[in-house]
């Protein structure tokens, strides 16, 4: 082709994504002059984060006692600038009607929701803590718990999940999400912002994990790689579509260890202390302390009641 075919092939499809109706079904009509949430900005508020909660290991490596409050500060009063601007662009989006917002009212929603957030960052820290302390001691491999810090991606996705959930409760929206699939981009494992999680919770490598929105998981619980906390069905309204927000996931009561590949579906309690096999397929409850394990193909033993 000449150079004025192929300059004419481009200019036909610049025409041609550049007409509305081409766009309009994969654009977001939102309030002009404001941009829509930033993936690069909400990695750099999670980086951000990291290095508060975890000073030294992000960063700035070069941390001392006595530098560690300006170093904390400087990166607080970063954060909450930038935190404070994705959320305002997080609510934009989410507004049904662009003309009847009241910016002035959503800028300042943006920056109460931003501060309620640095508000919860001491307890988001204790909580990561105990999340690292339980991958230390229930992991022979790890040498200390800064290597877990450092090395396991299980803390990555779990510290997101921790951000996350913090800026779902406050009441922030999209945001969560899109810090919550970022975890599940860089680490495979995909935990939903919704999910309830209690203290020293851990994930052994971690690959294919999922955790399902309305999943309640106790404290002191483990999961190793593949491991799927799903719904088993999903209500349906009259007009055929799936009802939203119904409670669909697994309760996971405190001190449970599920191993590897092991599906667990639908609304029911795996009772404390019990273990799960790997490759087993669960769908109904099981009493406190179980154990129930795959011994040969196609047959399942199970001890302390309950069913699959």
């Amino acid at each position: 082709m000449t150079n004025n075919q192929t300059a004419s092939i481009v200019k036909k499809a610049i025409d041609e994504l550049s007409k509305k109706q081409s766009y309009q079904s994969v654009c977001h009509h939102h309030t002009q002059d404001h941009s829509m949430p930033s993936i690069d900005a909400l990695a750099d508020i999670v980086n951000l984060t990291r290095e508060i909660i975890f000073p030294g290991y992000f960063g700035d490596s070069s941390i001392r006692p006595d530098s560690i409050r300006y170093y904390i500060g400087v990166n607080t009063e970063k954060l909450y600038a930038l935190l404070s601007e994705q959320i305002f662009s997080g609510l934009c989006f989410e507004c049904s009607d662009p003309a009847e917002m009241d910016l002035e009212s959503v800028r300042s929603r943006s920056h109460n929701y931003a501060a309620d957030f640095i508000a919860e960052l001491p307890e988001i820290r204790r909580v990561l803590s105990t999340d690292v302390e339980a991958a230390y001691l229930g992991d022979p491999a790890a040498k200390s718990k800064g290597e877990v810090i450092f090395c396991y991606p299980a803390i990555r996705a779990i510290s997101n999940y921790r951000i996350a959930h913090s800026l779902l409760n406050i009441g922030v929206p999209l945001i969560p999400r899109i810090i919550a699939e970022m975890a599940h981009s860089e680490t495979g494992i995909d935990i939903h912002p919704r999910a309830t999680i209690g203290e020293y919770f851990s994930i052994d490598h971690g690959t294919g994990v999922v955790i399902g929105a309305t999943s309640i998981i106790g404290k002191n619980v483990k999961l190793f790689q593949g491991v799927t906390l799903g719904a088993k069905s999903f209500p349906l309204d009259e007009d055929g579509n799936p009802i939203k927000g119904v409670p669909r996931h697994p309760i996971i009561e405190d001190g449970v260890v599920i191993y590897a590949q092991a599906t667990i579906l639908g609304r029911i309690t795996i009772g404390k202390d019990s273990v799960i096999g790997g490759n087993v397929w669960v769908t109904n409850s099981v009493p406190t302390h179980s154990k129930i394990v795959q011994f040969k193909p196609r047959d399942v033993l199970y001890t302390g009641g309950g069913g699959i």
